[in-house]
């Protein structure tokens, strides 16, 4: 139940702040007063779209709060939870922002959350009723919509649409595989004649790096045997050594230490500079020892590096993009010779998804059969309440294309009078019976019979009195005040026959302040709300024959 309502910076409204309260509410004005920017508002904090063109001239930001008063649920606490969010003494603080640079944000107890979050948790809150929504009734998908809401077959559809998409995936899969089959033949050749060229190669990892350091050496041989020879010798063999010069230094300062003991410091790093250059020279004569010129050899390494060089110039500038290439080409081979496989698995899987899928259907198409026949019998009952006691409605079956809602198409019907043929609704002459329709369809489907997770919530039934009037409004009124007995039911009304059966009376209205035009609303009590109901039946000038109508129809609308 919606508790308070505030609205800062929407259209003509500057702010406005409004407690509601129990049963049968409704809210009048004249037209374009702004009765219906209370209702968009409540639209924008169910997960409705917004721009900024809503936003109020010269502001920067539009603001929509509300606080509602739920019911405690399993399944309302299991949405709640994951955003940290509780229920403070049964109630939830929702709230939209719309900011002029086009951004949007939205808040759920003060805790930053998303639209469609909104939209997920409005069947919880209640719902919206109005004259575009007179229009939708007319299409088959809605007519389909609200079957299944009647029917709480949201599970069951949800598994159609899961098995439907898995069907769909799966045959544009196999459509893939067929139109491709003649293309991937065809590229079989090509990539077997790619993988057998590199396979005969056999590329390792890193050989061409290691194959072109052993070129250099080979190609260096003599240059190479020279200064290693020279650098030996400078080192250890010849007179002048390096090693005999160190080791001699090393003699005549062990001769020096035994005179001057200061001198021993320098004895570990000559020793240790002996060694060394000991290592380095024995290394090098080993080095020389191994090193061999073969012309054979260095035409074999160029042979394989110029076959090494051709595959990356093909298939890629280094070897780990052409093992990579060959792996990948094998893999598409694979999957080419393993076509007619694939193929038979992927029809497989088709007709079982096709079966699991036509099983479920059938299981909806029975649920909503079922839930027809329940449904035609208390839309009847409706109407009958709505002054329309002879009124037919049927709900008419056909196949339909499997899609995710089924195989089902449905279509309402009615009629009016006795003696006619049931008939689709957009056939029906009269606005007004149209109306009452689309109430006592709303007022059966939200009413909470099949929906038992949704106790009690805000309807709210934006002119849905268009084209009607008379006794039709007094009944109209009459129902609307016997829903609002088990929900709360806001109701934007022109008929005083329909705002005498209120609870609680609303008044919009638009002034002027300071050159700006702004709306302002306000509860009606007493005398105010009799002459409120009197200008709705004589117009702007008010006659003491309407105010005393006016009271006749307060006072039935109190007895009802």
């Amino acid at each position: 139940m919606l508790v308070e309502l505030i609205v800062e910076n929407l259209a003509v409204v500057e702010r406005i702040r409004v407690r509601f309260h129990p049963g049968f509410n409704v809210l009048t004005g004249e037209t374009g007063s702004g009765k219906s920017i209370i209702v968009d508002a409540l639209g924008l904090l169910f997960g409705g779209r917004a721009s900024t063109e809503v936003i109020r001239a010269g502001s920067d930001r539009m603001r929509v709060a509300g606080i509602f008063e739920v019911h405690d649920s399993p399944d309302l606490r299991a949405r709640l939870e994951p955003l940290g969010v509780a229920l403070e003494e049964g109630e939830l603080l929702i709230e939209r922002e719309i900011l002029s640079n086009g951004k949007s944000r939205a808040f759920l107890s003060s805790r930053p959350t998303t639209v469609s979050f909104l939209r997920e948790l409005a069947p919880w809150l209640g719902d919206i009723h109005g004259q575009h929504d007179q229009q939708r009734l007319f299409e088959k998908s809605e007519q389909l919509a609200l079957l299944d809401e009647f029917a709480a077959a949201q599970n069951l559809r949800q598994q159609v649409a899961s098995i439907y998409g898995q069907w769909r995936a799966a045959t544009e899969e196999l459509e893939q595989l067929q139109r491709n089959e003649q293309e991937r033949l065809r590229l079989a050749d090509l990539w077997s004649y790619q993988l057998k060229e590199i396979e005969t190669v056999q590329p390792k990892l890193g050989e061409d790096e290691a194959l072109e350091q052993e070129r250099r050496i080979l190609q260096n041989a003599a240059k190479i045997e020279e200064s290693a020879s020279a650098a030996y010798g400078a080192l250890y063999e010849s007179p002048q050594a390096a090693l005999a010069q160190v080791r001699a230094a090393r003699k005549k300062v062990e001769e020096l230490a035994r005179i001057d003991a200061r001198l021993e410091a320098f004895l570990d790093p000559l020793t240790s500079a002996e060694a060394q250059l000991e290592d380095v020279a024995l290394g090098l004569r080993d080095y020389l020892a191994r090193l061999e010129s073969d012309p054979a050899r260095l035409e074999t390494v160029e042979a394989r590096l110029a076959a090494l060089d051709k595959l990356k110039r093909k298939y890629g500038p280094a070897l780990e993009q052409v093992i990579a290439f060959s792996e990948a080409t094998r893999r598409q081979l694979d999957s080419a010779e393993n076509l007619e496989a694939r193929q038979a698995e992927c029809r497989a899987r088709v007709d079982q998804l096709a079966l699991q899928f036509e099983e479920l259907a059938d299981s909806l198409r029975a649920l909503r059969k079922q839930a027809a026949q329940n449904l035609e019998q208390k839309v009847e009952a409706e109407l009958a309440l709505l002054a329309m006691k002879h009124t037919r409605f049927r709900v008419a079956f056909d196949k339909a294309a499997w899609s995710e809602r089924g195989a089902d198409a449905v279509q309402f019907l009615i009629a009016p009078n006795l003696g006619e043929e049931p008939k689709p609704l957009d056939r029906i002459a009269s606005g007004g019976e149209l109306s009452r329709v689309a109430l006592a369809l709303k007022t059966v489907i939200t009413s909470g019979a099949q929906n038992p997770h949704f106790p009690a919530r805000t309807l709210v039934f934006d002119e849905i009195d268009a084209g009607i009037g008379g006794h039709a409004a007094e009944t109209v009124g009459r129902r609307l005040k016997a829903l609002a007995a088990h929900q709360q039911v806001l109701c934007v009304t022109h008929l005083a026959q329909i705002a005498g059966f209120a609870d609680h009376h609303y008044r919009v209205e638009k002034y002027e302040r300071e050159g700006r035009t702004v709306a302002r609303m306000e509860e009606l009590t007493g005398s105010e709300r009799t002459r409120e109901i009197g200008r709705m039946l004589s117009g702007e000038r008010l006659t003491p024959e309407a105010l005393k109508h006016a009271e006749q129809l307060i006072q039935l609308g109190a007895r009802a």
